[in-house]
């Protein structure tokens, strides 16, 4: 009896510190997320005019937790694509996923999140990894087209030197720029626009024994 109430206090103990973990916001500052990303007005009002940006309307809903981006990122391209399910709540229900509060513990990875996309939509949802920088750069040329909705999983690390595994929505690509525009659902990052070859480099990393890669909603 003494054995199986410890083990259930140190399994209630490890769902609170996850718990925590995850409540607690990732900061980068202000001045590092300004040198890691091209912020600039003229740029970004160019990028917003794009034809996937533009069903956005400027408006990105924020991830509600730290853990929660995969959910925030589908909620945010479900409404751009009209879909009924467009909070985090509505895009989680009946998925069996993050039934904690909303915390996905640790994360959702590439394949989880598909599943989860799966649930409230008859659009055909793909899981797009290992791929080449070549493959990355043709998939981004189709990035602009209204029918397409492409979330990228990656290490956030590789452009802002902190942060583990992230989802964000991409509002498209300025190709004669070379600049992908990243819908990020961080509040405190914000949209941004970066390098198409550091994008790939923050995507073609490992999450456990799989590679990140790119989700498609069409």
């Amino acid at each position: 009896m003494r054995r199986k109430l410890l083990v259930s206090v140190l399994v209630a103990l490890g769902v609170l510190t996850a718990t925590a973990s995850s409540v607690s916001p990732f900061k980068v500052p202000p001045q590092a997320i300004q040198s890691a990303v091209v912020r600039s007005k003229p740029l970004l009002d160019r990028a917003w005019q794009m034809p996937v940006a533009i069903t956005f309307k400027r408006d990105i809903s924020w991830q509600s937790n730290r853990s929660s981006c995969g959910p925030a990122s589908i909620a945010n391209a479900f409404r751009s694509l009209g879909e009924e399910a467009i909070t985090e709540p509505e895009v989680l229900a009946g998925t069996g996923r993050c039934w904690l509060l909303g915390f996905c513990i640790p994360g959702l990875t590439l394949d989880e999140l598909a599943d989860v996309a799966r649930v409230h939509s008859t659009r055909r949802v793909t899981v797009l990894r290992d791929l080449t920088e070549d493959d990355f750069r043709t998939l981004l040329r189709e990035a602009n087209d209204p029918a397409r909705r492409y979330i990228v999983n990656f290490s956030r690390d590789r452009i802002f030197g902190a942060g583990g595994g992230h989802h964000s929505p991409i509002g498209g690509y300025l190709e004669d720029e070379d600049l992908v525009f990243v819908l990020d659902v961080n509040r405190n990052l914000q949209p941004w626009l970066v390098e198409r070859s550091r994008l790939y480099e923050a995507m073609n990393t490992f999450d456990g024994s799989k590679k990140r890669g790119l989700l498609l909603i069409e």
